[in-house]
């Protein structure tokens, strides 16, 4: 009965990535599915209703933060905060390392901003665009994309896969990121040792493009307009807390917004709700986006999502797979269960937030550690949903940047990082 309700779920998403359709259609038939389950099982609506509240209630912290999140991307765009970053930086970027920097970058804007879809959509989409104009091959820099965005993606104070694993695991984030940082270290180099390798084999054909032009004829580009990004860096340093944090860089943003581009303050409602849009077509094709309603689907993936764990939970729907998995990690090891569960479970949800609630439930009681089933779940679920074609994870990015989705094969750091675990974890 479980294995067919799950299959049948698994059937609906899968639908709905050939179709084309959002997959929050296929995530309301599952609730439905699973809530039917419960009834089938004896509970009552009220109590089946509870089940799912009390899933979401466990990721009500996330939630407000992704309205945060909204929010400050919109101002670091109309602030110039992003420009800014990326015409201090984008000189460094020549055709023999184009393929390191590239990663590099992508890895700094999706550390400061928390985002992968985003930083796709901005310095991704940059790079892309160079590329194309120095004759690079779209899928080497698809890839190259792809392992920076996710990098920040992972690691991130402000990422919302970051937090969500935190909440999970109710663990710290700061201590999680720096357990992160210590096993990302060797996949880390070596990425970029590869990288470099292999941009010093290619050979640029024009000139950089000028987008110190391009953004200049928007926003007015000033050291200033880095102090959102540096309020945000500073307090993440002393761990000032995560939401503190954005809001202080939001706060800091809003006058950088009216006093340095010249925004009225009427604006300014309009701008956090539905963020940043530039009547300027190469602008626009860039840095649209953010605001609250940028998160409204990812928030109702979490929360349906997360509606699942509380009912799964209840109703013991999955403790057969769980001892499967549990079986899995006494004859190898915890890191090993944890891994293959996630690629389950990243083909099956085709998105990340699922795959990482899923993987989680599966995979709980295969390490007492708090700290370390945190680091196993970063290290996993959350760089394994980016390799999955059919996952949002990896086709809204590669689609933002205009890359083919074989570029997977070349995001060498999603592939490191799991394969130096498995070496080097216990």
């Amino acid at each position: 009965m479980e294995v067919l309700m799950i299959g049948i779920f698994c059937a609906l998403l899968i639908i709905c990535i050939i179709t084309g359709k959002s997959i929050l259609y296929a995530l309301l038939a599952g609730l439905i599915i699973f809530s039917l389950y419960g009834k089938k099982q004896g509970y009552s609506w009220r109590q089946i209703s509870r089940m799912a509240l009390q899933g979401v209630w466990k990721v009500k912290n996330i939630l407000l933060t992704f309205i945060l999140i909204g929010m400050l991307t919109a101002l670091w765009r109309q602030a110039g905060t992003i420009p800014a970053i990326i015409c201090y930086t984008v000189h460094l970027i020549k055709p023999s390392t184009f393929l390191l920097m590239t990663f590099l970058l992508n890895c700094l804007i999706s550390v400061l901003t928390g985002t992968a879809l985003g930083t796709a959509a901005t310095i991704g989409v940059v790079c892309a665009t160079m590329a194309s104009a120095l004759g690079i091959p779209s899928w080497m820099t698809g890839g190259a994309i792809l392992s920076g965005v996710y990098f920040g993606d992972r690691c991130s104070p402000v990422s919302t896969s970051a937090l969500l694993v935190a909440e999970l695991t109710e663990t710290g984030i700061y201590t999680n990121i720096k357990n992160m940082i210590k096993s990302a270290l060797a996949p880390f180099t070596i990425t970029c040792i590869l990288y470099l390798t292999v941009s010093i084999q290619l050979h640029g054909k024009t000139e950089m493009p000028d987008l110190g032009h391009a953004f200049g004829s928007e926003f007015r580009l000033s050291w200033i307009a880095l102090l959102p990004a540096a309020v945000i860096l500073l307090l993440s340093v002393v761990q000032a807390g995560v939401k503190i944090a954005m809001i202080a860089s939001i706060v800091t943003a809003i006058p950088v917004c009216i006093g340095l581009q010249n925004m009225a303050f009427t604006e300014l409602p309009e701008l956090l709700l539905n963020g940043f849009h530039s009547t300027d077509v190469t602008v626009a094709a860039m840095l649209n986006g953010g605001g609250i309603t940028s998160m409204l689907k990812v928030g109702a993936i979490v929360c349906i999502s997360s509606s699942y764990s509380g009912i799964f939970q209840a109703t013991g729907i999955l403790n057969g797979f769980q001892k499967m998995v549990c079986l899995l990690a006494d004859r190898t090891k915890p890191y090993f269960a944890v891994l293959v569960t996630s690629i389950l479970t990243s083909v099956m949800a085709c998105n990340q937030t699922l795959a990482i609630m899923l993987t989680d439930q599966l995979c709980s009681r295969t390490e007492p550690d708090k700290l370390r089933f945190a680091n196993n779940l970063e290290d996993s679920a959350v760089l394994i949903a980016p390799l999955v074609p059919w996952s949002i994870a990896c086709a809204v990015p590669l689609t933002a940047a205009g890359a083919p989705g074989y570029s997977v094969l070349f995001a060498v750091f999603l592939y490191l990082l799991p394969l130096c675990d498995l070496v080097l974890k216990k």
